[in-house]
């Protein structure tokens, strides 16, 4: 009986250490998840949602447990905390994964455009946070503007003309080729804002073409609109700093960030915009996972 006693003792304490899930345990973690998919809502405006986050840090066990939850959806869990709440972004296997193809689709743009889709979200992160530092500072809020994006485009197309033209390379990209090198003609070939007498913004414009993009990130809760000014002025938010931080190593990233041409501003248009025309070339290919 003793040591009966004695073991009872000494062994009790595990089973509450690693006490059995129960269902509303189970409920808690999968309320905590579904409230990461709801990128606008911010933990300081709902209660639970604040009380799901502090559990979260302080019961380890809970933690593994809406872990284990985002990884069974095929969500990556970037940060949980007060600013950016659970903070989550989809595996390309993912049924929340958002593909560029379906994005292009979504907003009307023919195949043709999925390139120039792609490269619109690429200038926009490149822009809202030009240095290394940025992306390493949780206070830093980075500010973009529709104009200021194409302008920074478009600058960067001179800057991969110019060094084609040094290295003696072919400077009209093949359809299929990958990288910025064939991203610079079809860009600047392509129409600021469109062809109307009063210069509306045309959906297949650079200017429309980034003015999607951004309505599509201030939708997920990446940006925050501030202004009409400059084609519509955004700012950064902490979910946003967070997956750019997750891209931030990708090639197409890091060779738009080494053309030297992204200006440390508040987004507006500073550099000189290309000449325009309505020329197109077909068929652009997309440099992304499709």
């Amino acid at each position: 009986m003793t040591e009966h006693v004695e073991w009872s003792e000494t062994e009790a304490p595990a089973p509450s250490a690693h006490a059995a899930v129960t269902p509303a345990d189970a409920a808690d973690a999968a309320r905590l998840v579904a409230f990461g998919l709801q990128p606008k809502l911010q933990p300081a405006r709902d209660q639970e949602y604040t009380e799901l986050l502090r559990r979260y840090r302080e019961d380890p066990a809970f933690a593994r447990l809406a872990d284990a939850v985002a990884t069974g959806l095929g969500l990556i869990v970037l940060e949980v905390s007060p600013r950016a709440g659970m903070a989550v972004t989809a595996a390309e296997d993912s049924v929340f994964a958002v593909r560029m193809g379906d994005y292009a689709r979504r907003t009307s743009a023919d195949s043709g455009d999925r390139f120039l889709h792609g490269l619109a979200h690429l200038a926009v992160a490149a822009l809202a946070f030009p240095r290394p530092e940025d992306l390493a500072d949780d206070g830093y809020i980075g500010r973009v503007s529709v104009n200021g994006v194409d302008a920074f485009v478009r600058q960067a197309c001179r800057r991969l003309e110019e060094r084609a033209e040094e290295q003696g390379e072919n400077t009209d990209p093949a359809s299929d080729a990958p990288g910025l090198e064939a991203a610079w003609r079809i860009w600047a070939r392509r129409s600021a804002t469109g062809a109307t007498k009063d210069a509306r913004r045309l959906a297949g414009s650079t200017t429309g073409i980034i003015g999607k993009a951004v309505a599509f990130l201030t939708d997920s809760g990446f940006l925050q609109r501030t202004g009409d000014d400059n084609g519509g002025t955004y700012r950064t938010t902490a979910r946003y700093q967070l997956q750019v931080r997750d891209m931030a190593g990708s090639a197409a990233m890091a060779e738009l960030l080494e053309l030297g041409v992204v200006p440390v501003t508040d987004g507006t248009p500073t550099l000189l915009p290309a000449d325009e025309t309505d020329e197109l070339v077909a068929d652009a290919g997309l440099p992304f996972h499709s």
